[in-house]
């Protein structure tokens, strides 16, 4: 079951006095842990919202993993109006997608896990009583949030959707806490030094030098998306010509085309995936799953003083 994440980041701040996504967390961002904890938790596809200072965020994140849409009216327009941009665009692309905001940055992979595991259409982590982030929604259940009237923002149009939401028990307090000011700042600092480790798995496949790792993987992705490699490296803060030459070198290594392309023309040009390209990633995706699975098998297995309990 393909799985989402959309991660609403165009707000303005205002309460914090700094640009909360680019404040650090120990070595990372709060927009790059929460990134990288919903891919490494299992979401294929991570789409981050952006409006205030854009620019700057997708450059920050442009190897992060996350592809990039925009709230143009972030200035006069709510969280709701970024939440519909996101899961709009993850619609026809996945099953079942995850939703936070991005200043909650300390959840973990094993609460997204039991969020995953639940099979809810609609679910919610639940720590000490209270409710959190990130939240659990069908394809079924974004239908209805998309045509919904807004009022009362994403709460509001969850509670109209007709289904349920399911409490899902984690000894996570970092569903609850979220970056609105500095003391709230001061306390997801306090709760990262407690934290324990997890593993963390990127899978490359290589001969002399690198030839597809997940970023590739991802451009190719959006290329069958879009249509474009230009599009597909727009989506992505990847340059066209280094996206061009991480496809050709992949190609050359390979001995066979992984996408095929038409210039110009009346109608433009166009790129896709060829049906080795499409296989070749397929293969990739699933190994990388399995890989990463593994990892936190043995992890729990030769570790286990430092699992998350």
């Amino acid at each position: 079951m393909e799985t989402g994440a959309v991660i609403v980041a165009a707000g303005m701040s205002s309460r914090m006095g700094d640009f909360k996504p680019m404040l650090s967390i120990g070595t990372m961002s709060i927009a790059r842990r929460v990134v990288t904890t919903l891919r490494q938790a299992g979401a294929g596809h991570v789409c981050v919202v952006t409006g205030y200072r854009a620019d700057e965020l997708e450059r920050h994140l442009a190897r992060s993993g996350a592809v990039f849409l925009r709230n143009e009216a972030y200035a006069t327009t709510h969280m709701f109006d970024s939440a519909l941009i996101g899961l709009g665009y993850m619609r026809s692309k996945c099953e079942r997608v995850l939703f936070t905001p991005v200043d909650i940055p300390l959840f973990t992979s094993a609460t997204v896990e039991a969020l995953l595991a639940s099979g809810a259409e609609l679910a919610c982590p639940v720590c000490e009583g209270r409710t959190g982030h990130p939240i659990l929604m069908s394809a079924a259940v974004i239908d209805r949030v998309l045509t919904d009237s807004g009022e009362g923002g994403l709460q509001g149009a969850l509670s109209r959707c007709g289904v349920p939401m399911s409490r899902i028990e984690v000894s996570d307090p970092g569903i609850l806490l979220d970056a609105d000011t500095p003391e709230d700042y001061a306390e997801l600092l306090e709760l990262h030094n407690s934290q324990l480790l997890r593993p963390v798995v990127e899978v490359s496949l290589a001969r002399q030098q690198r030839l597809l790792d997940w970023r590739l993987a991802m451009l190719l992705s959006l290329v069958d998306e879009t249509g474009s490699v230009r599009r597909a490296c727009e989506r992505m803060q990847y340059s066209r010509s280094g996206g061009w030459n991480a496809i050709r070198l992949l190609e050359r290594e390979l001995g066979c085309a992984v996408v095929e392309s038409s210039q110009g023309g009346r109608r433009g040009g166009w790129s896709r995936l060829t049906e080795r390209g499409r296989a070749l990633l397929n293969a990739y995706n699933e190994y990388t799953r399995r890989v990463r699975q593994t990892a936190e098998e043995l992890f729990d297995e030769y570790f286990p003083e430092l699992v998350e309990r």
